[in-house]
C-alpha cells in the first residue's frame, strides 16, 4: 500500500469539521480533504446552500450543519466528536453584522476555545499575508489579532497565510476582468507598484491537508506565495493581455483613490447594494495596497512555505487562462482562425 492510499486509510474513520467550507477557499479545501479519505463536517450559517459539497465525497462522507461564529454554543455543537478542525471563515469587506473584529477576531477566538474544550487534536487556521496587529488597515489588523487569539487558546495550531488566492471563483482575476468588459479604463492604484505573490487555491487547499496531516509544525505560522512575484500593475496587464483587451492602466494616487473608494462605498449605500458591486471598493483595500503581499525571506529560509508542506505551487500564468477566457469577445475561439 503506497503513502497516498495509507493517508486515506488512515483517515476514514477521523472527522474534521470546516468552518467556511462553502466558500471559495472552502470547496476546494474539502474537495482535497474527501480525496484523502476524511470525513468531513461542513459548518455554515445556510447548510441549505452547501449541498454542492456532497458530490466532492462519496455518499455520506460529506455533512452540513448549522454553525455561526457569532454564536459560541453552535460552534461547540458543530466540533461534538471531531478530530480536527479548520477555520477558514473570512470577509474582505464589512456589511451589516459582519464586521471585521466580529467574523475574524471574536470568531477565531471562539473557534480555538471550543477546539480545546472539545479535545480537538489539530486546528488549522486561515489567515493572510498580510496580517498585523498594528497594521494601519482594519482588514489586517484584525486578522493579526485572530492569529493571536488562535495561539492564546490553542498554542498548537497551524497558521497558513496566504497571498491573493486565485482559481476559477475568485475574486480578483474574475473582478478586474469583469471591469476590463466594461470599462475602458483600469485603476492601478498607488501606481500599481505594490508586489504580490498569488498562489492557487488547490495549493492551498493541499497545504490544509498537509497540515492535518501533521506535515506542519505545531504553534508555526506558514507563509503560502506561488512561484511568481508580480506588481498589481503586471498583473491588471496580465488580464488585459489574457482577455484581449487593451486598456488604459491609470496610475491612481492613493489620496485619490481613498476619495474615489469613499464614493464607491457610498454609492452601494445610497442605492441600497445596486451600485455595481465590482466597482466598488472600500477605503481599507486602498490601505492593504499600500503594502507588499508577498511570503517573507525569514519564512522561506526556515521552510515555513507551500515548498515546506510539500506542495509544489502552481503559476497563475498557467491557470488563470483557463477560467478568463470566458472574457474574450467570442470566449475560447477568439485566437481561432478558419483556413
Amino acid at each position: 500500500m503506497g503513502p497516498d492510499m495509507m493517508d486515506v486509510a488512515n483517515n476514514s474513520a477521523r472527522l474534521v469539521t470546516v468552518f467556511g467550507g462553502s466558500g471559495f477557499v472552502g470547496r476546494h479545501v474539502v474537495r482535497a480533504l474527501a480525496r484523502r479519505g476524511w470525513r468531513i463536517r461542513v459548518a455554515t450559517r445556510r447548510p441549505d446552500l452547501a449541498f454542492h459539497l456532497q458530490p466532492l465525497g462519496r455518499p455520506g462522507q460529506i455533512q452540513m450543519v448549522q454553525g455561526n461564529l457569532r454564536f459560541p454554543d453552535s460552534v461547540a455543537h458543530a466540533l461534538r466528536g471531531s478530530d480536527a478542525v479548520v477555520n477558514l471563515v473570512g470577509i474582505l469587506s464589512e456589511s451589516g453584522r459582519q464586521r471585521f473584529d466580529a467574523v475574524h477576531e471574536f470568531g477565531a477566538r471562539v473557534v480555538a476555545r471550543a477546539a480545546r474544550e472539545a479535545g480537538v487534536r489539530s486546528l488549522v487556521h486561515m489567515s493572510a499575508l498580510s496580517a498585523d496587529p498594528a497594521a494601519a488597515s482594519t482588514y489586517a489588523a484584525s486578522k493579526g489579532k485572530a492569529e493571536a487569539a488562535v495561539l492564546e487558546n490553542f498554542p498548537q495550531a497551524v497558521i497558513l497565510r496566504p497571498s491573493v488566492v486565485f482559481g476559477p471563483e475568485d475574486e480578483f482575476f474574475n473582478r478586474f476582468a469583469t471591469m476590463a468588459r466594461y470599462s475602458w479604463v483600469l485603476p492601478a492604484i498607488g501606481g500599481g507598484a505594490n508586489k504580490m505573490q498569488p498562489v492557487f487555491v488547490g495549493d492551498v487547499a493541499q497545504a490544509v491537508a498537509q497540515a492535518l496531516d501533521g506535515k506542519a509544525t505545531p504553534g508555526a505560522v506558514y507563509e503560502l506565495g506561488g512561484p511568481e512575484v508580480r506588481s498589481f500593475r503586471e498583473l491588471l496587464q496580465l488580464v488585459c493581455d489574457i482577455t484581449g483587451r487593451k486598456r488604459f492602466l491609470a496610475p491612481l494616487p492613493f489620496g485619490a483613490a481613498r476619495f474615489v473608494a469613499w464614493g464607491t462605498e457610498w454609492a452601494s449605500k445610497l442605492s441600497l447594494g445596486l451600485f455595481p458591486a465590482v466597482f466598488t471598493f472600500t477605503r481599507d483595500q486602498v490601505e492593504l495596497l499600500k503594502s507588499d503581499n508577498v511570503v517573507s525571506a525569514e519564512a522561506s529560509a526556515q521552510g515555513r512555505t507551500l515548498q515546506g508542506l510539500g506542495v509544489e505551487p502552481q503559476s497563475c500564468e498557467t491557470i488563470v487562462p483557463t477560467y478568463l477566457y470566458r472574457f474574450r469577445k467570442t470566449g475560447q475561439f477568439d485566437a481561432q482562425r478558419l483556413a
